[in-house]
């Protein structure tokens, strides 16, 4: 990775967080991991809505708003599409996500959004996360896709989410990347 300037580097060692990807990815996210791929997903006029999750190493708020997130897709009514980046791994595409899509936000990780034709919808920063189980997550993102979404859920089958392994990792024993 000699190549990618140092700031855009991984902060955590990318197989150590694979299992933290792999969680979002059974359930149905695409990860964007360049500025053009953020606009492409976020910033098409197609009247879709579109979920935002930035992902964390965060054992915390991260390991309730993942099973919290995958949860919810298991609804009825669910959003068009559905995003992930992850902060401290994909630098270059969190940086312009929080820059172009969610100025008004200050940054955290984890963060849920929900957007519609490139315009903020609904919003779950870090600090309304932190200290809530996975199933309250789900309820405040259930009642959000009941308001603001109408694509048929579930996002997998219930025998696949019942496979569904989450990563629950402390962020302090997730070894750096020293790339």
């Amino acid at each position: 990775m000699s190549d990618i300037p140092m700031w855009q580097q991984p902060t955590y060692d990318p197989v150590a967080v694979q299992p933290m990807r792999d969680e979002l990815i059974a359930v149905g996210f695409e990860e964007i991991l360049t500025p053009e791929a953020v606009d492409e997903a976020i910033g098409a006029k197609d009247d879709k809505t579109v979920l935002l999750v930035i992902n964390s190493v965060c054992g915390c708020a991260a390991g309730s708003a993942r099973p919290g997130v995958c949860e919810a897709l298991q609804h009825k009514v669910i959003p068009d599409r559905l995003v992930t980046v992850f902060a401290g791994q994909d630098k270059l595409a969190t940086q312009y996500i929080r820059e172009k899509y969610l100025g008004q936000f200050p940054p955290s990780s984890p963060f849920i959004a929900l957007f519609k034709n490139g315009e903020v919808q609904f919003v779950l920063p870090r600090f309304q996360i932190e200290g809530r189980s996975a199933e309250e997550i789900a309820q405040i993102l259930i009642q959000a896709f009941d308001q603001f979404c109408s694509k048929e859920g579930p996002s997998i089958t219930p025998e696949q989410y019942a496979q569904l392994v989450h990563a629950r990792t402390c962020g302090s024993k997730i070894p750096r990347f020293n790339g």
